[in-house]
């Protein structure tokens, strides 16, 4: 059986969770979520967020809704979307007070396609209960779906004392971690059953658990899958930046998602300077795509270099092809059905190049040190051409060759 075979039919069998269009669950395909950091309250930089995000490949966008002002904002925030041509399901991100927003502004309520509730901050002492309610019951009048988020940074303090309280008189006590991971599960756990009291079914509900450490994120989604049938969100809570935020991100996810746990993810990164936020969706898109669960874009192989390469071409054509693919993905999707399933060869030397190269659907290998300065072009495993020029000049003519590559392929 094939890799992504395998691991699709690993898949834990959930419940369908309909948001908007897309489907989160079931024997679904894994979905790719994103989310906004601009203030809600300005509705244009956030449409546009949400736009790019989604023409990215995000397929469900995330807004936080924290005023009354944001939540006023978000059914204008839709008719920019629309009047963009797209219609992308959008989820409401609450903490303390998503009872009041959702109950005061109930066009927000309506527009929305789900809403995201926090069992460890939704409300204080005996408030806890009746505003998780409220908000399940909005759900439930407009058969919207929630996400029922436990953060290790926000677990419920009440369960958290009380867990280590009787933890502490056991003669053979566990270890706070061991204690954290259980809270995390029986916070989800009994909110699942707190939002089906209240009315909500459960092809409605989806659960995160979220950490900061892939072992823990590890941990708590195995255990998490043995008990419940709810789809679940993947995602560290804060991934980091940078190298340390993919990597992580990648490790942990893509441990869970081999083992057939998770229905939806989302990578978190820290913005750094020259930050694009929608990194976060193409790192997701590749930790799938790794692991043979789906295909979003052509594969580009490129090699690392090495002292055999005398200069930096081949890492030029690499950089140009993958910046030909994202400005084109969009277009090439709706115009050439299978295009995602194409390999891209961009080559260094000629160890590995002529074969790599001829083993792509097209490819190109480029010279090395001390090597003879001309560049053969493999399409499906046949030699078609040898190019030669600048940097420059050798991108244009291996992208037109791309072009017209996929123009026959995949008309």
């Amino acid at each position: 059986m094939n890799k992504d075979l395998r691991i699709h039919s690993l898949r834990k069998e959930t419940y369908a969770v309909h948001v908007r269009d897309c489907v989160i669950g079931g024997r679904a395909p894994v979905v790719v979520q994103a989310m906004t950091n601009t203030n809600t309250e300005d509705a244009e930089t956030t449409a546009k967020q949400v736009a790019d995000l989604f023409l990215a490949g995000a397929e469900i966008v995330r807004i936080t809704v924290n005023t009354p002002k944001s939540a006023k904002c978000v059914p204008e925030i839709r008719k920019r979307l629309e009047d963009m041509g797209l219609d992308v399901p959008l989820v409401g991100d609450f903490h303390y007070n998503g009872h009041s927003l959702l109950s005061t502004y109930p066009e927000c309520a309506q527009t929305l396609d789900k809403y995201r509730i926090n069992p460890g901050n939704v409300g204080k002492k005996d408030k806890k209960s009746i505003y998780f309610t409220q908000i399940c019951k909005i759900a439930k009048d407009l058969n919207k779906a929630i996400r029922i988020g436990v953060n290790i940074g926000s677990l419920d303090t009440d369960l958290v004392i009380q867990k280590m309280a009787d933890n502490a008189k056991l003669s053979q006590p566990k270890t706070s971690e061991e204690i954290y991971d259980e809270c995390m599960v029986l916070s989800a756990l009994q909110s699942i059953d707190r939002a089906l009291e209240a009315g909500l079914k459960p092809e409605q509900i989806v659960i995160s658990c979220k950490s900061s450490s892939p072992m823990q994120l590890i941990r708590v989604y195995r255990n998490l899958s043995e008990q419940t049938r709810q789809p679940l969100h993947l995602g560290l809570t804060e991934a980091g930046s940078g190298l340390r935020g993919i990597v992580w991100s990648a490790t942990a996810m893509g441990i869970l998602l081999s083992e057939g746990i998770g229905d939806t993810i989302r990578v978190s990164l820290t913005p750094t300077s020259g930050h694009d936020r929608r990194d976060e969706v193409y790192v997701a898109q590749e930790i799938l795509q790794s692991l043979g669960i789906r295909q979003f874009a052509p594969q580009v192989i490129s090699c690392p270099g090495c002292g055999r390469t005398s200069n930096a071409t081949f890492q030029q054509i690499a950089e140009q092809v993958q910046k030909y693919i994202r400005e084109n993905l969009s277009h090439w999707r709706r115009h050439y059905k299978g295009v995602e399933q194409m390999s891209i060869a961009v080559m260094g030397c000629i160890v590995n190049g002529p074969g790599e190269s001829s083993f792509a659907n097209i490819g190109i290998s480029l010279p090395g040190n001390g090597e003879h300065p001309q560049c053969p072009v493999y399409v499906d495993g046949e030699k078609v051409a040898t190019l030669s020029g600048t940097a420059e000049e050798l991108a244009n003519q291996f992208i037109e060759l791309i072009k017209k590559y996929i123009q026959i392929h995949y008309s």
